[in-house]
């Protein structure tokens, strides 16, 4: 049995952030039903497209397990066909500009009054405040959330990472909201709103870095390697390069190859209760002992001379081969595995991390399946569907329409085109 088999989402999200939050509940076992705009649909359907006229990787990559109906909200059959959907379904999610589903007749107070056990989920750009109008991408998110002015190194400007915490860091806190909220529900009877904050999103995933500003009014953050290197702190947490945010000082460091490869890299981190182990490693056994080296705190200003020394070790070896060192000796250190060593390692296959996935139209491509293994719900990866692929069924399964309404709906123009086959019939 899926975890979530007998949830019915509807799914008027689009982009990123909102698809990554219902692409996960169907993964889960969701029935998640999209709603897009006849003759378009997703604007990520025609975006960064690598095959002409086809869904791009962009769109099929977030939409997976999902079913599509086309549905045109402005006019009285579409919204007639709109209410029935939020009458049968148990989650709304949304992540519209502010106020469009409000003008649309389908806001949070609408909604409730015609479904009270609906879960109505958002992803806006900033919570309540001076900015909850203001419209938010990827980037926006990172800089305004705290990550870009942490991120990059000391003597250069705030960078943004390749992560997408913004975006899908946000749809995933969503998803874990709607699943709250249907526990709750399950208690109390009631649906509620859930809101998922951009903002929010990047802010709760850069704690640490509000860890330190805190501990940075009582003094200098000795575990950044610009104390080492004599570098005054500011009173604001700085750009920390490469250095490892959990108190273990580490680092990046050049591997075999690195003059050309450009991922022959290694992160070290020097874990205090293997000090000895890395110390034999790297041929500096006197380091064990020597009041200079011996202990974490004696060490601090000497973290970039250390690495140094490590790194002229890492530098004879390839990355495997470093972690095939170090492990056995319990050093923490991971090599730089580019995307197209990722894509191809076959042990993210079997797990079902990277899943290979047919589809009618572009044929077969690569994508990321579902990160969170339930022992008693595995996850299948379906493809993404066809703009309005299953606008029919839906009629029919969901909100049980006859072929005569499905006929007059189609007709009314509320469902964008009839299909050519359609029409014929």
């Amino acid at each position: 049995m899926k975890a979530l088999e007998g949830v019915r989402i509807l799914d008027f999200t689009h982009v990123q952030s909102g698809p990554t939050c219902t692409q996960l509940l169907a993964w889960f076992g969701a029935d998640v039903i999209k709603v897009e705009r006849p003759g378009v649909g997703d604007a990520t359907r025609g975006q960064l497209r690598d095959i002409p006229d086809v869904d791009s990787l962009y769109f099929t990559m977030l939409n997976h397990n999902k079913r599509s109906i086309t549905l045109n909200t402005k006019s009285d059959k579409g919204k007639e066909v709109l209410k029935k959907l939020v009458e049968t379904c148990d989650v709304l999610v949304e992540n519209f500009a502010p106020g469009a589903l409000d003008r649309m007749g389908f806001g949070w107070d609408d909604v409730q009054k015609i479904n009270p056990r609906m879960i109505y989920a958002s992803v806006k750009g900033f919570g309540p405040g001076p900015y909850e109008d203001c419209k938010v991408y990827e980037n926006v998110a990172q800089c305004t959330g705290g990550s870009a002015s942490t991120t990059g190194f000391l003597d250069g400007p705030p960078t943004v990472t390749g992560s997408q915490i913004g975006d899908s860091g946000t749809g995933l806190h969503l998803a874990l909201g709607i699943v709250t909220a249907l526990f709750h529900r399950e208690k109390s009877g009631k649906g509620q709103r859930v809101l998922a904050a951009m903002q929010d999103g990047v802010l709760n995933l850069c704690r640490v870095k509000l860890r330190d500003q805190q501990r940075l009014q009582h003094g200098p953050l000795k575990e950044y390697s610009q104390y080492g290197q004599g570098i005054p702190f500011t009173d604001s947490v700085p750009r920390a390069g490469n250095d490892s945010g959990g108190g273990q000082p580490g680092w990046i460091l050049k591997c075999k190859g690195w003059e050309t490869d450009p991922n022959a890299y290694v992160y070290f981190i020097t874990q205090a209760a293997v000090w000895g182990n890395i110390c034999d490693l790297i041929g500096k056994p006197e380091w064990k002992e020597d009041p200079a080296y011996a202990k974490p705190e004696a060490r601090l200003d000497k973290i970039p001379q250390i690495f140094d020394t490590i790194e002229e070790w890492t530098k004879t070896k390839n990355k495997l081969e470093v972690m095939e060192a170090c492990n056995p000796l319990n050093i923490p250190c991971g090599p730089i595995l580019s995307m197209k060593e990722l894509a191809e390692e076959p042990s993210l296959r079997a797990t079902g991390t990277i899943v290979e996935v047919d589809h009618p139209e572009r044929g077969k491509y690569l994508t990321v399946g579902n990160p969170i293994k339930l022992s008693d719900s595995p996850a299948d990866v379906k493809r993404s569907p066809l703009l309005g692929e299953h606008t029919d069924e839906i009629l029919k399964d969901v909100l049980g329409y006859s072929e005569e309404e499905i006929q007059e709906t189609w007709t009314s123009g509320a469902l964008g085109d009839m299909p050519k086959q359609a029409a014929a019939e």
